[in-house]
């Protein structure tokens, strides 16, 4: 049996494009995306993320993902648009260079859980629920009552544990002290030229600069356009009148469904 070869790209730049909400789905189409990079020999990573971010899981297998990419010799550039935030920051902080428009938002560096207490709406309309649990925390973040100081206490230790994690990568990533790193990284947003008052981005400039500078550092032509990768499939709604708007509500509502008690890497405005 003769295989067909695989194509290589060793004078080409691939694209790839993170949007919205980082979550399961977000993973696996930028994952497979990266592994087309590795396999066709791609010199360089053009890598758009606008994204509040999302899932810390996620996040952080992506990050992975990029940092073995960079490993391999592929030159990976990000470009921040409207927004990089959070979990989107910490994606970034694998790529080798980072460019962000002067009015991108960016920051949030920080971890957030939520949970929903709606014991007073229960109480209200006779509901209550009767819990059966093996251990003292295994019903935590039960929305039909508060948190004890225990059950605190132990999601904070959650908390800090990821935020931490959080910090080590960033201050890695773009070459800072952890400690300067804790100075700003406490929630708040940026502007992209605030960013790069920081240390958080290289520069100043769109995703056609961030372009030109993964052509020069992987030495291929400028004039060369990038291949996206990793394109979602285009929903039925989107097709239709007002669908982008519609599409992009169910997205939020999603998200907010999905994770609800989860610890996220997500600006939330």
């Amino acid at each position: 049996m003769i295989w067909p070869l695989r194509r290589k790209s060793k004078k080409r730049m691939a694209r790839i494009v993170i949007d919205g909400p980082i979550n399961g789905s977000t993973r696996k189409l930028v994952l497979k995306a990266i592994r087309q990079v590795e396999e066709r020999e791609f010199p360089a990573l053009l890598l758009r993320i606008d994204s509040p971010g999302g899932t810390v899981g996620d996040s952080q297998e992506i990050h992975g993902a990029l940092l073995r990419l960079r490993e391999k010799g592929c030159h990976v550039i990000a470009s921040f648009g409207n927004i990089s935030a959070s979990g989107g920051v910490y994606i970034g902080v694998a790529a080798e260079k980072i460019i962000a428009n002067p009015g991108t938002i960016t920051g949030s560096i920080g971890v957030i859980l939520r949970g929903n207490n709606i014991s007073k709406l229960l109480d209200r309309i006779g509901i209550k629920f009767e819990t059966v649990k093996s251990g003292l925390f295994k019903d935590i973040l039960s929305p039909d009552r508060a948190l004890s100081e225990a059950e605190r206490d132990l999601l904070q230790s959650l908390i800090d544990s990821s935020y931490d994690q959080f910090v080590k990568a960033v201050s890695e990533g773009r070459n800072l002290t952890e400690e300067k790193v804790r100075d700003f990284a406490d929630g708040r947003v940026f502007t992209g030229s605030q960013a790069k008052e920081l240390g958080l981005v290289d520069e100043v400039g769109d995703e056609n600069d961030a372009r030109l500078l993964a052509a020069k550092l992987a030495d291929i032509d400028e004039k060369v356009k990038p291949v996206t990768l990793g394109r979602p499939k285009k929903k039925l709604m989107g097709l239709l009148p007002g669908g982008n708007m519609i599409s992009k509500l169910f997205e939020i509502i999603d998200m907010e469904l999905l994770t609800s008690g989860q610890i996220l890497w997500l600006f939330r405005p």
